[in-house]
């Protein structure tokens, strides 16, 4: 079974209107479009060609459309969900829970009573949402705390009098009492703290942080009484080439910032957010599922582990994610399990060895294999990514 799949687009406000109707090939609407979604999410799944979604697919029939070993090891659920995001405004410091942080948080909400889709729930579900995202052109993201020499060099170098008790604290390693703190005080309180690091922005004229202070000053500006902006402070700021990528595992506090990419994470909607949003934010929970060890270096660079196939190794149970360039050839991809092969750029034709099916897919399509079909093979020009659950 290879069939095309059609999918969903979610218009969050912080979505891009031009990049994924350039990706399909279509004209905007003039909408915000946030995220294209492939797979099986109960709240927005991808639709095969006989009208069926694939989480009704799934739910039928899960260890014929999984395979044995993964409808096994996940319980009958799809095991990952991938998009395409393009995003023209940043998107809330988040962070997401540990597989046993979800399971406790989802079984709290439940027993409170709360409505799975209200907007002030923390967990949607009992999965946990590690993640990796691609850049399908320059994307600008804040991923991890940066170690805490970086950042108290850089509030020296910004000379900020209003934040002197932020960086006595990060000198003395206290980066969670300092997070916890002003994560939790009202917006009376984090206004001034704002406007002076927006003034301090405009006083620097150096090169070490010029990134980083961009951002900050943009930041400052959009988001005056907002917590996030001192978050953003204590982030790594990273900028992605072309095909570079992060990897957010359980606890990382990150925030999209600009571009599009391809996204893969388990099969989950928690998100824990801390600002940059008028979205719901919980600050206790927040901070009791932050990991607060410094990340050094956040980028992740795929491996080359076949002609024209890059893997991108994050460890994750939930998913296995291979980048596939063609040139005019055919690639086997030997990947196992339930498959979605989604296409960014050119024209590739999708295959399983022992069958004849095929489909041809162009920039943003995707297509479906099932668990038990044999290894997809590839063939085009283009670039595509085959993503499974190992």
């Amino acid at each position: 079974m290879v069939v095309r799949l059609s999918n969903t687009v979610r218009d969050y406000a912080w979505g891009s209107p031009t990049a994924i109707p350039a990706l399909l090939g279509v004209e905007p609407d003039g909408k915000p479009q946030a995220e294209l979604w492939m797979g099986a999410h109960e709240s927005a799944p991808s639709v095969l060609a006989s009208g069926e979604s694939l989480y009704d697919l799934v739910s039928s029939a899960p260890a014929e459309v999984l395979g044995d070993e993964t409808a096994e090891r996940f319980d009958g659920r799809f095991p990952f969900l991938a998009k395409i995001l393009a995003a023209a405004q940043p998107l809330s410091i988040q962070a997401h829970p540990s597989p046993e942080q979800a399971v406790d948080g989802y079984r709290r909400d439940e027993e409170a009573g709360i409505p799975r889709d209200a907007a002030d729930r923390n967990y949607k579900d009992s999965w946990p949402k590690p993640e990796i995202l691609i850049a399908v052109e320059p994307f600008d993201a804040l991923v991890g705390f940066r170690p805490l020499d970086r950042t108290v060099a850089l509030l020296d170098a910004l000379g900020a009098p209003a934040l002197e008790e932020l960086t006595a604290a990060l000198r003395d390693g206290k980066l969670r009492e300092a997070f916890t703190d002003f994560m939790g005080s009202d917006r009376d309180s984090i206004r001034p703290l704002v406007a002076a690091l927006a003034e301090a922005c405009e006083r620097y004229t150096g090169q070490e942080f010029a990134l980083e202070v961009e951002t900050l000053a943009r930041l400052a500006v959009d988001f005056p009484d907002d917590p996030g902006v001192l978050a953003a402070l204590l982030l790594n700021r990273v900028r992605l080439e072309r095909f570079e990528s992060v990897y957010l595992p359980a606890g990382n506090v990150h925030a999209y910032l600009r571009g599009t990419g391809f996204e893969v994470m388990a099969n989950s909607d928690n998100v824990l957010r801390g600002g940059l949003t008028s979205k719901h934010i919980d600050v206790p929970e927040l901070v009791s599922v932050v990991d607060f060890e410094p990340l050094a270096d956040p980028v992740l660079h795929g491996v080359a582990v076949a002609p024209g196939v890059t893997a991108y190794e994050t460890g994750s149970p939930y998913f296995a994610v291979r980048r596939v360039d063609l040139t005019g050839g055919a690639v086997v991809v030997p990947a196992e399990g339930a498959r979605i092969v989604a296409v960014v750029d050119g024209d590739v034709t999708v295959g399983a060895e022992g069958t004849d099916e095929t489909e041809a897919l162009s920039g943003g399509q995707s297509a479906f294999l099932r668990g038990p079909e044999g290894p997809c093979s590839l063939r085009g020009s283009g670039t595509a990514f085959v993503v499974s659950a190992r």
